[in-house]
């Protein structure tokens, strides 16, 4: 059982990141491979700011706890999607404006997370173990389910992943922007002669998964120390998530995000065995395998590829 409440746990932050690769396919037809760094900004840029406001002032509690939780998403989710627009704005409209080839979007995509990866790295001096401040005792066991521990910090991010989530949901399914976002994905030129602005609408989109992740990014930083390298493993396992439920499906990224975090960890574990089969530092092997097999027998993944059929 605590490898099931661990894997929910991961499971809802691969959900949140994935839902930013599968928006930008759903309108684009192409994968942002940058967005890996957007993740890691989301952490940096949250860090900066819990930090400046919490500092060495230690624990905190009820009020003021929620106030930093609150803070921490909305500055992470503020830096992702200022990151998210820029490299729209800067490594993507050029291409499309000039009909540059899918290979092309991808140079530029990769080109874009080393830059990242490495100014972060060089402002930051490369460390490797940034951690958030103890602003609130996230180990607090708040109950137990069949014996296994639940702590305050794992209901924090699986309960502001969900909210989001279901925010986001709501958003493409029942709101002006997201129909726009729905008819782009559908048919761009149709949608542009309807009145739709493709760059405007393409912005936004952007802007809007890369909130995502970096509320991702806080999440993840307040559960693990952080790095500027931090973004390419869970940025390549959401990759996998969102392939697993549908690539361009905004419930096939949710669903294919829980389902990888929750097998990666039972199945190097096999906990119905009551025993450890191969260990929990299988774990990336285990998702990577997942990613393969689910490209092999259903690329198309759970749901389905289309965007439209989130609404």
């Amino acid at each position: 059982m605590n490898y099931l409440i661990l894997g929910l746990t991961r499971g809802s932050m691969y959900a949140l990141i994935a839902l930013g690769y599968t928006l930008v396919y759903g309108v684009l037809q192409l994968i942002n491979f940058a967005h890996s760094e957007v993740f890691m900004s989301g952490a940096f840029g949250s860090f900066l700011v819990v930090n400046l406001v919490v500092g060495d002032a230690g624990e905190v509690s009820g009020v003021v706890a929620f106030f930093v939780i609150v803070l921490g998403l909305l500055t992470g989710a503020l830096t992702g999607a200022i990151v998210a627009y820029t490299l729209e704005k800067v490594a993507y409209r050029p291409l499309r404006r000039r009909g540059a080839p899918k290979l092309a979007f991808l140079i530029s995509a990769i080109g874009a997370s080393f830059l990242l990866s490495q100014l972060a790295g060089k402002l930051f001096n490369r460390l490797t173990n940034n951690t958030f401040p103890d602003y609130f005792n996230g180990d607090a066991t708040l109950f137990t389910v069949f014996g296994a521990r639940v702590t305050l910090l794992q209901v924090i991010i699986v309960v502001s992943a969900l909210l989001l989530m279901l925010f986001l949901d709501r958003l493409v399914s029942g709101t002006k922007l997201g129909r726009g976002i729905r008819a782009v994905a559908e048919d761009a030129p149709t949608a542009a002669l309807m009145g739709v602005n493709i760059d405007r609408t393409i912005s936004r989109t952007f802007m809007i998964g890369g909130a995502l992740a970096g509320a991702a990014g806080f999440l993840f930083g307040t559960a693990f120390v952080f790095s500027n390298t931090m973004g390419f493993i869970p940025g390549i396992k959401a990759f996998a998530a969102a392939v697993l439920g549908g690539i361009g499906n905004i419930r096939g990224a949710m669903i294919g995000g829980l389902l990888l975090g929750v097998a990666e960890n039972l199945i190097p574990t096999a906990p119905w065995t009551g025993t450890a089969w191969i260990g929990i530092q299988w774990t990336d092997v285990v998702a990577f395998v997942i990613l393969i097999l689910i490209l092999v027998l259903r690329p198309t993944g759970i749901l389905g590829e289309r965007l439209g059929r989130a609404a």
